[in-house]
């Protein structure tokens, strides 16, 4: 794709993300844009969000659950970056930050060692970890009503919106990740239960997926970075004055409240 090309949708969607209001899809302006026009769309993004002095956290992968890859047609996850100021640290997530946010609750490791190159497996992942714990994902879209296919979410950052992370830190030895069960409570109603196995049947396997997909664009998993393995469940929407609160059989409960 023409590199004026890249910088037009990059800059579509970053206008989109500021003024909040949302484009159409990238895909029905140029069906035969491929994933890595979407990646470069993506990285022209973050590039400019660090020269704007925001700094990458981390990453959140996407497209996990083999229900979601059926619906986009795909068959492998994608990625997207975090940034420190997407770190919802008191669980309030102020609402009109966002265009059309759902929440996905999530494991999240925090690295102690890079990861890096082609053949990393979940035993690698599971080296390079400092600790897990259990997390809520804010995903957004700037495209309109969420008419995504697989490149218009790469392009938008894997539609990435803001974090929150659960106090309970704990070693990834004291903890079966496929095992991990929970209960996402909407509004105290019951709307969802799943388990760690939802996750390509390991979270550890998510991460090694993104650590050897990142070699192929020279990006490297860092120390000190929290990477989000992928949702549990599907992503019910939220708005303001919404309470969520996801019970984790080993991480114990996260909250996030829309405000």
């Amino acid at each position: 794709m023409a590199e004026n090309k890249t910088k037009l949708f990059a800059d579509m969607l970053y206008e989109s993300a500021k003024s909040k209001k949302s484009i159409s899809p990238l895909t029905e302006m140029d069906p035969e844009l491929s994933v890595d026009d979407a990646y470069a769309i993506q990285l022209c993004n973050v590039e400019r969000m660090v020269e704007d002095g925001c700094i990458i956290s981390g990453k959140k992968i996407g497209l996990t659950s083999e229900g979601i890859q059926k619906q986009l047609g795909v068959n492998e996850p994608d990625y997207g970056h975090l940034f420190k100021n997407m770190d919802c640290i008191d669980g309030k997530v102020k609402t009109s930050d966002f265009l059309q946010p759902k929440i996905e609750p999530e494991i999240a490791f925090v690295l102690k060692e890079d990861l890096f190159g082609r053949g990393v497996t979940a035993e690698d992942v599971m080296r390079a970890t400092d600790y897990v714990t259990g997390a809520f994902e804010i995903v957004d879209s700037r495209i309109k009503d969420w008419n995504i296919k697989l490149v218009d979410t790469i392009s938008d950052n894997a539609s990435s919106g803001c974090y929150v992370l659960g106090t309970a830190r704990l070693s990834i030895e004291q903890v079966n990740l496929p095992e991990v069960t929970m209960k996402l409570y909407k509004n105290c109603v019951l709307v969802s239960e799943g388990s760690g196995a939802a996750v390509l049947g390991d979270p550890c396997k998510a991460v090694a997926w993104l650590a050897n997909r990142l070699w192929f664009y020279g990006v490297k998993l860092k120390r000190g970075e929290v990477i989000l393995s992928g949702a549990f469940s599907a992503a019910p929407e939220a708005a303001a004055g919404d309470e969520f609160e996801v019970r984790f059989s080993d991480f114990g409960t996260v909250k996030a409240e829309f405000i």
